[in-house]
């Protein structure tokens, strides 16, 4: 059986990691990856080692904040930078802007979108109503999607920075006032999974089944995590999806790996 296999990752840097992720996508096998947090502007991404691969690379960024891209050997087609209504944001009230957390892409087919969602910081921070007028705006523009194209095949992919059930943190009571699993994110979140299906869940289930570790404290040997990048597919991609990871292996270091990890780690699907 042939498969399109499509993966995300939160680098956390891309130029710090780039020999990484590389030599991940050529191990791994994959078609399509999206990425996070490259920190980096456009002219500063090192795109020549994902040419050298056989990749195609579209890329949204700035400065060391935030960034999206997507590389995919398999096409890069109908590129967009950020999603229809997508909210601005202004540090300290100066003027807002668009920032680069949504860069969207057709691959062999299948529309990818890679986002990158904001934190929110906490709960009483300006940062935190951006976070959910964010994933509102993302929302209605999913929604109107699938009003025009209901056969459409799109993942909805990235780090989302919401952990949905109290089983995707390590300890839900260290996190309980926290942002990422207060009830107004997870209902923006199940807004969207109404329609868009969390397909990586049913081939990885279960508690301590996680996505990111602090670099502080030991939190990945502790396995002390959260959950919180993901893979939603339409209603037409959902039941294509045969296979799905979280390579919990690319957040090791040490011996015989290249370079430091990022806080993430890769989660890919196979789409028959």
């Amino acid at each position: 059986m042939s498969v399109l296999r499509v993966a995300t990752w939160n680098v956390n840097s891309i130029r710090t990691r780039v020999d990484r992720v590389v030599d991940w996508l050529v191990r791994a096998d994959v078609d399509v990856l999206a990425m996070q947090e490259t920190k980096c502007a456009d002219d500063q991404f090192p795109a020549m080692p994902f040419v050298a691969a056989g990749y195609e690379v579209a890329h949204y960024g700035y400065d060391q904040w935030n960034g999206v891209a997507i590389a995919s050997r398999v096409g890069l087609e109908d590129v967009a930078v950020g999603f229809e209504g997508q909210p601005a944001w202004g540090k300290d009230q100066s003027i807002p802007k668009t920032e680069a957390r949504a860069l969207g892409a057709t691959c062999a087919g299948v529309r990818v979108w890679s986002l990158y969602v904001p934190n929110g910081r906490n709960i009483h921070d300006p940062h935190y109503r951006y976070k959910l007028d964010w994933l509102a705006a993302l929302h209605d523009c999913a929604s109107s999607w699938m009003a025009r194209e209901p056969t459409a095949r799109i993942a909805l992919v990235g780090d989302w920075n919401i952990a949905p059930r109290d089983e995707d943190v390590w300890d839900i009571d260290v996190f309980r006032d926290s942002t990422h699993v207060t009830e107004p994110e997870r209902e923006a979140f199940d807004a969207i999974a109404t329609t868009f299906t969390d397909v990586v869940r049913p081939f990885a289930p279960g508690p301590q089944v996680y996505t990111y570790w602090d670099y502080t404290q030991l939190r990945f040997p502790k396995r002390q995590g959260m959950r919180i990048d993901f893979i939603l597919a339409s209603p037409a991609l959902a039941p294509q999806v045969v296979n799905a990871e979280i390579v919990r292996d690319e957040r090791k270091s040490g011996k015989n790996r290249i370079g430091s990890p990022s806080d993430h780690a890769p989660v890919f699907i196979d789409i028959s």
